[in-house]
């Protein structure tokens, strides 16, 4: 069963944030995801949403998207993301 890593991001600083765009597409497709939603115009149909950036990236599975979290790859470039920009990060499982 497929499962989403979803993020919500504020980007605070510009470049830093594009390196860690850069950086993070490798370590991404190394465990076979693939974006669903890549920043893109957002409207607030119902309640707040507080960040302006939303990403969806599907992995094939739970395990899939939590291996590609915890690589050694991936937390070499979280920094980047931590320092340029403020949200959350979930793993949503999809439908079965």
């Amino acid at each position: 069963m497929k499962a989403y890593v979803i993020a919500v991001e504020t980007v605070h600083d510009k470049a830093m944030f594009d390196s860690y765009r850069q950086q993070v597409m490798p370590t991404i497709a190394a465990f076979g995801g693939e974006f669903v939603v890549r920043g893109g115009t957002l409207t607030v149909l119902e309640g707040e949403w507080p960040h302006v950036r939303t990403v969806i990236i599907a992995f094939p599975s739970r395990a899939a998207a939590e291996d590609w979290y915890a690589s050694p790859a991936y937390q070499a470039v979280i920094d980047l993301r931590h320092k340029s920009s403020t949200g959350s990060l979930v793993i949503v499982d999809g439908p079965a």
